[in-house]
């Protein structure tokens, strides 16, 4: 017999695969859904089936979200957020990402650890759909924070 949170998991992944347009690489489960129950934020493993590093813990997948993000991107808005937050909040959110990621890795794990902060990113802005990502599964993110309030505007 097959439980119910089986079917979930099963229906997850074959939406999810759906949005991405490729099966995830990741083990993930959806930390965000849409008012219908469509998945919008997914967290990965912080390692693939094969132990390659997963530095990506928050993905957009929402079809919607990933278009306004991808829309705001197109016209500057990396480093648009980029200079109009502190670069200490930034960097301490890169920090915070990478400590909640790496917090989830096997205690026994020897081999390649992922690296960076939000999206992979050492430093800066690189992609407002990682930060945006994190920021709606309940980071402390001030980049995702931006966005959010972007997107409110666009919406208006």
């Amino acid at each position: 017999m097959i439980s119910s949170s089986e079917t979930s998991a099963v229906a997850d992944v074959a939406a999810v695969t759906a949005l991405l347009g490729r099966p995830p690489l990741a083990a993930f489960e959806v930390v965000v859904r849409d008012g219908d129950g469509a998945p919008v934020v997914i967290r990965n493993a912080p390692l693939l089936g094969d132990a390659t590093p997963m530095p990506t813990r928050f993905w957009l997948v929402g079809r919607h979200e990933r278009q306004a993000v991808s829309r705001l991107e197109s016209t500057g808005g990396a480093r648009s957020a980029e200079s109009a937050i502190d670069p200490d909040a930034v960097a301490e959110a890169h920090r915070r990402y990478a400590a909640e990621r790496d917090a989830a890795l096997p205690p026994d794990h020897t081999g390649p650890r992922p690296e960076g902060g939000v999206g992979g990113t050492r430093r800066g802005v690189k992609c407002l759909h990682a930060h945006y990502a994190w920021y709606l599964a309940g980071g402390e993110d001030p980049v995702g924070r931006w966005v959010a309030d972007r997107l409110s505007g666009e919406r208006r």
